[in-house]
């Protein structure tokens, strides 16, 4: 019986620490971790950046580990020595001890000859936020009413997840990672692009394990978003408040870092480690609140989950609506939280929303909304059921829905149908950023769209990939401006070959995308003021909701 019951506990121990192997977990909730987009080129970017987590229901994003090239990696973690066994463990996977063993205590298995020995989990650096090494990794420019990021270098981390051990980095590529062809897998290996436990991966019949680190290395475009100044409304020791313009997501997600509230704000603004108290949508406008530390977060917090805060919203929306209050406690249903979907239905999350007309132009009506409850889209959602969708939501108010457009609840197609027309609309409209998606993240199962027409064939890639391959030996042998300054048209084709923003290997730099234009790039909603005990922030009504405002 002691023999079985040292069994069991070592077993124990094993499980518990495991854990550090997992996918690194995202704190705001949501889409949860997506590593398709990990190692993908289109994916989406991740954070040091701790974000307590939403009560309100309407958060979602990441926060995953990572490194720039360069950083020094964090002492190790999560590696104890069992009680009774003299040995450490991690996971399912032995380490040698860090010194020679005593007297009466067993000498670590280190593998059979040959077996490939994965080292320790690194330690992650909880509550470290973007500091000037990430600011630095690229730089902005402004054209056409847009602010733009220069395409950099960008290194995508995660640890081995439970589903891929035992299994070869060639079938997980294939998949679950087909935003590329597998020949572009290969380049990137001849190229270097691809590391495992800081080691260069040589091939990929390589089979994983438990605690395998992986890093692989892109090239990042990310999409253009309004040029108009976040403007900052109130700062005290405890908060900063801004007025986010649209378009602009509060924290790097899908396709953008750089172009996010939380990074313009620590490069122009020198606010960093700042702790978002609430959610905006991409497209939303208006009070975005920031905790200065992690006591002030968690004090905000208890009052929303006490629900001590105040919000309210205007919009504008389509037809007139009712002068009279409007409540509407319609449940909401997650539909994909990769395409960011949802609508009303009795299987859904309990909410409630409060609704009263400011003022009817004749087309459109501008409405005051009051969100008691906090689930995603709520607002949107509650006034697409009452018929009045926000006149320019490019998802509630779209011709995807039916005939109604989703009024009543009445949608005359299966969920699946209804993902599948939305992203062919706004994928013929090449807007699928609306949808927080790029083509990347199209499968079969969600359009009936041909494959990406930047897959290239395995002979053109091999040519790249020795090309990508000399560009990374000049990377590493030359100093980077890191803030990658423009360069002079006279020297362009001298310094091509060390300038970030082109790369061999990049699907994306082959292709030319029509520029949004910056009144695409607004929705008719705004948050028009937060409170709470002690506090109380407005923004400015905006221009589309003035009494004269005339649609163009």
């Amino acid at each position: 019986m002691r023999l079985s019951g040292c069994r069991w506990l070592q077993g124990l121990v094993q499980g518990c620490l495991s854990l550090p192997c997992l996918s690194i977990a995202r704190t705001w909730g949501g889409r949860g971790g997506r590593m398709a987009e990990m190692l993908s080129t289109g994916a989406e970017a991740a954070s040091e950046l701790r974000v307590p987590a939403q009560q309100n229901g309407d958060a979602d994003g990441d926060a995953r580990d990572e490194r720039p090239p360069g950083r020094p990696e964090p002492a190790a973690a999560g590696v104890e020595l069992a009680p009774g066994l003299g040995k450490q463990v991690t996971g399912s996977e032995e380490q040698a001890p860090a010194v020679a063993p005593g007297p009466g205590k067993r000498k670590k298995r280190r593998g059979a000859t040959g077996e490939r020995v994965v080292p320790p989990p690194k330690k992650r650096r909880a509550g470290v936020s973007f500091g000037d090494e990430h600011f630095a990794e690229t730089s902005y420019y402004f054209e056409g009413g847009l602010r733009k990021v220069r395409p950099y270098y960008f290194d995508f981390r995660t640890y081995c997840k439970g589903r891929w051990v035992g299994h070869s980095l060639l079938h997980v590529f294939s998949t679950e990672f087909r935003a590329q062809p597998l020949a572009y897998y290969e380049a990137a290996v001849r190229a270097g692009r691809l590391h495992l436990n800081e080691e260069p991966v040589q091939d990929l019949s390589i089979v994983l394990k438990d605690n395998d680190f992986l890093r692989n290395t892109v090239h990042r475009h990310e999409p253009p978003v309004t040029a108009e100044p976040i403007r900052l409304l109130a700062e005290n020791e405890d908060m900063v408040v801004v007025d986010k313009p649209s378009s602009i997501p509060v924290h790097p997600c899908g396709r953008f870092r750089h172009n996010t509230v939380i990074f313009i704000l620590g490069k122009e603004h020198q606010l960093k480690e700042l702790h978002p108290l609430h959610r905006l949508d991409r497209l939303t406008s208006g009070v975005l609140m920031f905790a200065k530390t992690a006591a002030v977060s968690e004090k905000i917090h208890e009052q929303v989950r006490d629900r001590q805060l105040e919000k309210e919203y205007v919009c504008r929306v389509k037809g007139e609506f009712p002068s009279k209050e409007v409540t509407c406690k319609e449940p909401i249903l997650v539909v994909s939280y990769k395409v960011g979907v949802c609508r009303v239905d009795t299987r859904g999350k309990p909410c409630e929303t409060v609704f009263q007309r400011l003022s009817y132009n004749g087309h459109s009506s501008v409405v005051r909304c009051r969100p008691l409850t906090g689930r995603t889209h709520q607002i949107r959602v509650h006034l697409q059921f009452l018929g009045h969708p926000i006149l320019n939501d490019p998802i509630y108010n779209s011709v995807a829905w039916g005939p109604s457009r989703g009024r009543g609840g009445h949608i005359p197609k299966t969920d699946e149908e209804l993902l599948r027309d939305l992203v062919a609309e706004h994928q013929a409209k090449q807007s699928l950023d609306v949808l927080d998606l790029c083509e990347g993240d199209l499968s079969t199962g969600l359009t009936d769209s041909t494959a990406p027409s930047s897959e290239l064939g395995k002979d053109h890639l091999e040519d790249l990939a020795a090309s990508a391959q000399k560009m990374d030996g000049v990377l590493e042998a030359a100093p980077q401006d890191l803030d990658t300054k423009a360069l002079a048209p006279g020297n362009a084709a001298e310094t091509d070959v060390v300038n970030q923003e082109i790369d061999p290997l990049c699907a994306e730099c082959r292709l030319v995308r029509q520029d949004p234009l910056p009144q695409d790039l607004v929705m008719f909603l705004h948050a028009l003021r937060y409170k709470g005990p002690g506090f109380e922030y407005f923004s400015p009504m905006p221009t589309w909701a003035q009494d004269d405002w005339q649609e163009d």
